[in-house]
């Protein structure tokens, strides 16, 4: 289910913890540094990769589905809809 060439998980949400490059995690809409030209995770399956990030799990409520229309730009509103919603107080 993961979009190929999309990226809205590591460029969406806020990541608190440290990640290689940016030692004081990422603000929302930022994208990841570890995010290649092709909106892949340079350290995906690493051991450096934040835990944050390893807990996504691809899914069609979050990516969107491509068969029915919901394009990346979906994700990325969805994503960045969650991200106000669970925003600390």
């Amino acid at each position: 289910m993961c979009r190929s060439h999309c990226g809205a998980c590591c460029i969406a949400p806020s990541i608190n913890s440290p990640i290689p490059g940016m030692p004081n995690g990422k603000p929302a809409g930022v994208r990841c540094i570890q995010l290649n030209n092709e909106n892949s995770c340079i350290i995906f399956g690493q051991p450096e990769r934040p835990d944050f990030c390893a807990s996504l799990q691809p899914s069609e409520e979050m990516c969107g589905d491509e068969a029915i229309g919901q394009s990346r730009e979906y994700a990325m509103t969805w994503l960045g809809e969650l991200e106000v919603l669970t925003r600390p107080l």
